[in-house]
C-alpha cells in the first residue's frame, strides 16, 4: 500500500523533480477523495540543503525518517557527483524490507551507486541512458522510455515523465479513480503507457492537427466500436499499412495495444464506481467478451477484473 513517503533531497537536488513528487504524493487532497499520504523530505542531516536553483531548502527531517516509509523518492541530481554511503545505506535498508524506490530523471544514478539497479530494467533521461549503462553494466537500461515498473524499483526519465510513474504507482496501489483524480488536480494525462505487462510507458508524440490525435480521442469515447486496424485506417481515410506505421510513429504502440489499454482503463473504472456485472463491464467497454477481460487483465494487472473490484471499491466508496 502507499501510505508513507519520504523524499532524500541530496546536496544540488533538482528543485523541480523534487517539486514533482511533492505534488504528486505530499498535496492533501483528501477533500476529493484522495487518500491522504503521510508525506516527508528528509536530508543526510536536517538542516540547509542546497540546490542546483542557486537556493537552499530547510530540511526538517533525516534519514531515519525512511525507516517508516514505504516509497523512498530520489529526485534528479548532478550526474558524477558521489552519493553520501549514508544515504546508499538507507536505501539499501529500505529496499531490503520491502519498501519501493522511486527516482526522478538522473535519481536512477543514485539507485545504481547502492547497487540496486542489478539485474533490473531501468531507465533515467535519455541525455544520461548511455552513461548510466556504462556506470552500472548489470542494470539493464532501457532507453526512450518515461518510466519502467521493475516491481520494487521504479525509474522514470524526464520530469513530465516522472510525473507518469507516480500516476502509475497510484493506479497501481489506489485504484484508477484516485489516478484520475489526481491527474485532473494537476491537468495532466491520467496515464500514458505503452508495454503494459512489463509497466514500460513509451512517449507519446505532441498531437496537432495533422496527427491521429482526433481519431484517439473518438477511440475513447466508443470502445464499443470496430476498432479494429482496417476499421480505424478507414476512418483515418489512410491505408491498413500506412496507418499502423503513423499510429506507432505517435504512439509507441500498436493500434490493438493501445485501443486494449483504453478499454482496461474504461474497466477499471466502472469495476470501481459501478455494481455491473463482470460480464457488463466487458460489454460496456468493448471487450469480446468475458473471458478476453479476464485474460487482459490478469496479463497487464496480475489480478482478476474480482480481484481488482475487492481491492479498490471499497476505497473509492470510503
Amino acid at each position: 500500500m502507499l501510505n508513507n513517503v519520504a523524499v532524500i533531497a541530496l546536496d544540488g537536488v533538482a528543485p523541480f523533480e523534487l517539486g514533482v513528487l511533492y505534488e504528486a504524493f505530499g498535496v492533501d487532497r483528501s477533500g476529493s477523495g484522495v487518500p491522504a499520504i503521510d508525506f516527508a523530505v528528509c536530508a543526510v542531516e536536517p538542516g540547509q540543503v542546497p540546490t542546483q536553483g542557486g537556493f537552499t531548502l530547510g530540511v526538517e527531517h533525516g534519514l531515519d525518517r525512511v525507516r517508516s516509509a514505504d516509497l523512498v523518492g530520489i529526485p534528479a541530481v548532478a550526474v558524477g557527483k558521489p552519493t553520501d554511503p549514508r544515504v546508499l545505506e538507507a536505501l539499501v535498508e529500505a529496499h531490503d524490507r520491502g519498501a519501493r524506490l522511486l527516482s526522478v530523471c538522473s535519481g536512477a544514478f543514485v539507485l545504481g551507486e547502492a547497487g540496486l539497479l542489478d539485474d533490473r530494467e531501468c531507465t533515467t533521461h535519455w541525455m544520461h541512458t548511455d552513461e548510466l549503462a556504462q556506470r552500472f553494466p548489470r542494470a539493464r537500461v532501457v532507453p526512450e522510455v518515461l518510466y519502467v515498473d521493475a516491481g520494487q524499483v521504479v525509474t522514470s526519465a524526464g520530469t513530465a515523465a516522472g510525473l507518469d510513474a507516480c500516476l502509475h504507482l497510484w493506479r497501481q496501489t489506489h485504484g484508477a479513480a484516485v489516478a484520475s483524480t489526481i491527474a485532473r488536480r494537476m491537468v495532466v494525462p491520467p496515464q500514458r503507457d505503452g508495454g503494459q505487462a512489463q509497466f514500460i510507458a513509451r512517449p507519446v508524440a505532441d498531437h496537432g492537427a495533422d496527427t491521429l490525435a482526433p481519431l484517439l480521442a473518438w477511440v475513447a469515447d466508443n470502445l464499443t466500436e470496430d476498432l479494429g486496424v482496417e476499421a480505424l485506417a478507414r476512418r483515418a481515410h489512410l491505408s491498413a499499412r500506412t496507418f499502423a506505421r503513423r499510429f506507432r510513429d505517435e504512439t509507441g504502440t500498436t493500434p490493438h495495444a493501445w485501443v486494449t489499454a483504453q478499454r482496461l482503463r474504461a474497466a477499471e473504472e466502472l469495476l470501481e464506481s459501478s455494481t455491473l456485472s463482470v460480464e457488463q463491464v466487458a460489454r460496456e467497454v468493448g471487450m469480446a467478451n468475458v473471458a478476453t477481460l479476464r485474460h487482459q487483465f490478469q496479463r497487464s494487472r496480475g489480478v482478476s477484473p474480482q480481484q481488482y473490484r475487492r481491492a479498490f471499491r471499497r476505497e473509492i466508496a470510503g
